[in-house]
């Protein structure tokens, strides 16, 4: 075999060592891209925890901020009604209306909610009836009758509002949903302020649960927006 050929043949087969080695000992490189994305997932988790953390702390301080102030229009976002009475969550809601109304804060009142399969009253009508028998003229409650969503019934008071020249609202609801409806309000071109009820029947725990809830749904809201959140959640 000649030379070439015996030289050639051992390249082959030959180890191949480290050209810089330290004191004798081949330099072991080793890989690190397992370590950087253990770590960008760390960094991706914080900072969820902290995006939700955040709108957590503001579903819960927005809850707790009166913003009542002159407007186009109070708007009392619906909830659950028996037969045409109004559930005490409802109607804690509506007797806080009731307190801005008689303040002056607006003269029309939008009512909102629709029914549910087998119902004989809206969640709207109900409140209506309810406001009327405390001495609310009629003429000054418009009805939004057709939601089955926040959304969808603040979108419908939008529809409403707008032939009336009213773009201002000022949004009643139980404390922890409050920022919802005004991020959902003012997607929909609204000009929205916020007036919690004092009086909620929603308290301790159920309002923690309710309230993380919310937080959920407004830290996805804001980057899908509250109309595509509604076509996932339904």
């Amino acid at each position: 075999m000649s030379d070439d050929l015996w030289s050639a043949t051992t390249a082959l087969v030959a180890p191949v060592v480290d050209p810089t080695p330290v004191g004798g000992v081949p330099i072991v490189r080793r890989r690190r891209w397992p370590k950087r994305l253990f770590l960008s997932l760390v960094a991706i988790v914080l900072l969820g925890v902290g995006y939700l953390g955040l709108s957590l702390y503001q579903v819960w301080s927005t809850g707790r901020s009166d913003q009542a102030r002159d407007v186009d229009a109070i708007v009392v976002m619906g909830a659950a009604q028996y037969d045409g009475r109004p559930s005490l969550q409802l109607q804690a809601r509506l007797d806080h209306v009731l307190e801005l109304w008689a303040a002056g804060y607006s003269d029309t009142i939008v009512v909102t909610g629709g029914n549910q399969p087998g119902d004989r009253f809206t969640e709207a009508d109900a409140s209506a009836d309810y406001l009327v028998g405390l001495g609310v003229p009629d003429a000054a409650i418009v009805r939004e009758t057709v939601g089955r969503s926040s959304y969808e019934s603040l979108q419908g008071v939008a529809e409403l509002l707008a032939p009336l020249g009213k773009r201002t609202v000022l949004i009643v609801s139980d404390p922890f949903h409050m920022l919802r409806s005004r991020l959902s309000a003012e997607e929909l071109g609204l000009e929205a302020y916020v007036s919690p009820t004092p009086t909620s029947t929603v308290t301790g725990g159920e309002s923690l649960a309710k309230e993380l809830k919310e937080a959920a749904g407004v830290a996805v809201g804001r980057i899908i927006g509250f109309d595509r959140l509604l076509d996932i959640t339904g």
